[in-house]
């Protein structure tokens, strides 16, 4: 079988792009992975503008370049993807951009979305648990249908999990968490609650939530109000 012409183009606009400087910089940062180029998401982004093709974003996928993976999340249709693609991709993560790009250029937006989250979050593999929390955080900003009151299960599922320890779920609950508090003023409110109900747990990342998060949200708050005064 002949190999897609479309995955070729792509795949040789990223090794034109591909920067040995940029991959130890990206390793500092924690950023890992077997095949990196050291493409910028700028590059990555305007490589892949404009397609929208499902069977691409698998092919691309498989390649198992980092840079191609993270373009698979952008050209992939959130209608298509698949419960079982998804649970070989969540597994597949070894980087938190991979998992980050993946949850909020596609998950946060499919109608498998409050499934895999809760699936997620059930796992013990921290990358994988991370995931459950970047669709959150991504649902907050991208999913514009979602109402209020579906955020009240997610927020449970935060303080659920605030006490998880390991640095890359940490901080996506905390991702989560301010996301969801920054969508509107009822939200930024019960945000509020669930980080001073979380403060009080004894946990070092409980606290170090709820204290960063309270900081933003408190200033959020302070904005809007700020704003309606002056409206």
């Amino acid at each position: 079988m002949n190999p897609n012409p479309e995955l070729k183009r792509l795949l040789k606009e990223l090794h034109a792009k591909a920067n040995p400087v940029n991959v130890e910089g990206m390793k500092r940062f924690g950023i890992q992975g077997g095949q990196m180029l050291g493409v910028s998401m700028p590059d990555i982004r305007k490589i892949a503008h404009g397609i929208r093709d499902h069977e691409l974003a698998l092919e691309l996928w498989a390649t198992g370049i980092h840079e191609a993976r993270v373009m698979a999340s952008i050209v992939d249709n959130p209608q298509q993807i698949t419960l079982e693609q998804m649970d070989g991709w969540v597994h597949d993560f070894n980087s938190w951009d991979v998992c980050d790009q993946v949850c909020t250029n596609l998950v946060d937006v499919s109608p498998l979305a409050n499934e895999l989250i809760f699936k997620w979050a059930a796992s013990e593999k921290e990358f994988i648990r991370r995931a459950a929390f970047a669709t959150i955080a991504g649902a907050a900003v991208h999913n514009k249908k979602m109402k209020d009151d579906e955020f009240e299960p997610l927020l449970d599922l935060i303080k659920k999990y605030s006490i998880d320890e390991r640095n890359f779920v940490k901080k996506a609950v905390n991702w989560a968490l301010r996301n969801i508090g920054k969508r509107n003023v009822h939200l930024c409110n019960r945000a509020i609650e669930v980080a001073m109900q979380i403060d009080q747990m004894d946990s070092r990342s409980t606290h170090w939530i709820a204290k960063d998060a309270l900081r933003e949200l408190n200033q959020k708050l302070l904005e809007n109000r700020i704003g309606k005064m002056r409206g």
